[in-house]
């Protein structure tokens, strides 16, 4: 181009001018990039629109101050309850909650899926025949196996009747978002991270979202997904329960480190499993006690004293500082009771307290929880200690007779209800409540 023509337009682009440009375009771009972030919606952005995430925040947490001396028994004033968790898929991330509807099959929400791996019958004796050398079975898996399962959140959300009547619309389906770390090599993990943090701060990382209905679902949204109703173990027990592995992406399965193919289990609301061993029988409950994809018992009761009294005992180093209740999956944690004190509990009543309730819960206390190794996952991280809490569990907590060789700490649950529900029967739990024990007894535990 002819240099003269360029002084006529007086076009000066030289390293200032350049300099001056750029900061223009991105004083121009920023505040449009803040306001409306340049990144894909996730599933969650569209059911804020309609829904409320249930749960306490961590910010507000109940168990927050866990460790203080606060908890202690003070005289005069009985045991409370100081939180309520749920895990709507089992070995995954908690939610806590300041009240919950209490069923036959536990709180509300509790453990409703299960993760499970495809196994074969490996290995098979000589004379087995190739049908069932070739046979394979589902089988539950636990963060004992696969430890990056605390790291899989779960949000619950609900409908909002305000949200949905300026929407206006109308549902009462609540559903479930899983969410777990992924990031891809090269460009992508790049492009992925710089998305998170634009979404939703610096401090975000990449991950991927499930959504999922809580509710069961109709024979005709089984049929359109693809669902299968199929045989899954947990633990000595084969229930037959809802496969909806195809809800799931193939990341989860390599985050996971599962080689099988990896299954995702609804427990049938009308094939709940049977609880018999330590529980009330049919006749003494009033019903036939249940549970879901739980362990054994629809509930489990921990004391925070008892878990400060074994922590207390539990060698200490880098990776394991305190023992945080959570590590042991209980759904109503205790404050203000004797450490072990409700090891002699065989029926207690949750009475209003300071929860806004005006409600009574009544419990059966069936037995002490007999502790595996999965309390050496730190709920906070994934990472697994190699040895702790657990041999200190099978050297200072074998303490039932029933299960000699065992670690124990916590207390397994039944609810009990007013004759007078008939089938109706559903109560509520709220943080705040009072505890009194109205029946004490000895606790000898029944292996299944």
């Amino acid at each position: 181009m002819d240099p003269a023509f360029l002084d006529k337009l007086n076009l000066n682009l030289d390293a200032s001018g350049v300099f001056l440009l750029a900061v223009t375009v991105l004083a121009f771009l920023i505040p449009v990039i803040v306001i409306l972030p340049p990144v894909g919606l996730q599933k969650s952005d569209a059911l804020i629109q309609t829904h409320t995430k249930a749960g306490v925040e961590g910010s507000k947490s109940n168990l927050k101050k866990q460790f203080s001396d606060e908890h202690a028994p003070q005289a005069g004033k009985p045991p409370r309850v100081q939180s309520l968790v749920v895990y709507p898929v089992k070995s995954c991330k908690g939610i806590e909650l300041t009240r919950s509807k209490v069923l036959p099959s536990g709180l509300q929400f509790d453990r409703l899926f299960t993760f499970a791996q495809l196994k074969s019958p490996f290995p098979v004796s000589v004379d087995s025949t190739d049908e069932e050398k070739s046979k394979h079975k589902w089988e539950f898996i636990t963060q004992r196996q696969f430890s990056r399962l605390a790291n899989v959140t779960v949000d619950l959300w609900l409908p909002d009747e305000m949200k949905l009547r300026k929407q206006s619309m109308k549902t009462n389906e609540a559903f479930l978002i899983l969410r777990f770390p992924w990031k891809e090599d090269g460009w992508r993990g790049v492009l992925s991270s710089i998305t998170a943090k634009l979404a939703r701060g610096r401090s975000a990382k990449p991950e991927i979202e499930i959504l999922l209905p809580v509710d069961f679902p109709s024979d005709a949204e089984i049929k359109e997904n693809g669902y299968t109703f199929e045989k899954v173990r947990i633990w000595k027990e084969t229930v037959t329960a809802l496969n909806m592995q195809r809800e799931l992406p193939e990341e989860l399965r390599r985050y996971l480190g599962v080689s099988n193919k990896l299954g995702l289990f609804r427990i049938n609301p009308d094939q709940l499993r049977e609880v018999h061993r330590c529980a009330p029988t049919k006749e003494e409950a009033g019903y036939q006690p249940v549970t879901g994809f739980q362990d054994a018992y629809p509930l489990h009761l921990m004391n925070l004293n008892s878990v400060k009294q074994f922590s207390s005992e539990v060698p200490k180093d880098e990776t394991l500082k305190e023992l945080d209740v959570l590590r042991f999956r209980p759904n109503i944690i205790l404050s203000g009771a004797e450490a072990y004190d409700e090891e002699t509990w065989k029926q207690i009543r949750f009475k209003p307290g300071s929860s806004g309730l005006y409600n009574d819960v009544v419990f059966h206390v069936s037995c002490r929880t007999v502790r595996c190794k999965m309390p050496n996952v730190d709920p906070a991280t994934g990472i697994r200690h190699p040895s702790e809490p657990d041999k200190s569990l099978r050297a200072k907590r074998a303490v039932d007779e029933g299960a000699p060789l065992n670690g124990c700490l916590g207390m397994q649950m039944i609810p009990l209800f007013d004759p007078s529900l008939g089938e109706d029967r559903e109560g509520w739990i709220a943080v705040g409540m009072t505890v009194e024990v109205e029946e004490r007894g000895h606790h000898v535990y029944i292996k299944q």
